[in-house]
């Protein structure tokens, strides 16, 4: 009997440690965590590492490399799925710069298959510096878009200066 009733306290304290589940929307919401200049030894700011906090509600973040049908073809809109887009504060004003190379990024998989609610940190290793402008002060745009093209909201950083 004490074995019996032992089990069961086990069982009902593992069922109910499980605990709640949260609960996000189906579209991705993002926010700003950091970002941190990487030293690549020269003085001049090159790249940074971009902090992310995600959520979703159905966890379906990231693209395989074998995901490249129609929607994430190369060259579609959708090939990747997190867009960084890239600000200078020229002579007092934000101006989105278009740089030769695009800073969007293609996150792999976050999760399995499995349809449920995730949330954590992304990082991106990104480049900061415009080589071909003699403005140092510049800002990052990025939004998110997972598998069912639910769009994230879009997040900015605070003022970067970089160093020339």
């Amino acid at each position: 009997m004490k074995v019996r009733l032992w089990i069961v306290c086990l069982l009902l304290a593992a069922l109910t440690s499980c605990g709640h589940r949260e609960v996000f929307p189906v579209e991705p919401r993002i926010e700003f965590v950091r970002i941190d200049k990487l030293d690549n030894g020269t003085g001049v700011d090159n790249q940074a590492d971009l902090v992310i906090y995600f959520e979703d509600g159905d966890g379906d973040i990231g693209l395989d490399e074998t995901d490249t049908d129609t929607i994430f073809a190369i060259g579609s809109e959708y090939y990747y799925n997190f867009f960084i887009h890239f600000y200078e504060k020229q002579h007092g004003v934000w101006t989105e710069v278009e740089l030769p190379l695009p800073l969007h990024a293609r996150l792999p998989h976050l999760s399995d298959n499995v349809p449920e609610a995730i949330k954590g940190e992304i990082t991106i290793t990104t480049y900061i510096n415009n080589y071909t402008s003699p403005f140092d002060t510049i800002m990052l745009s990025c939004q998110l878009v997972d598998r069912a093209l639910h769009k994230s909201n879009v997040i900015s950083t605070p003022e970067i200066i970089v160093q020339k």
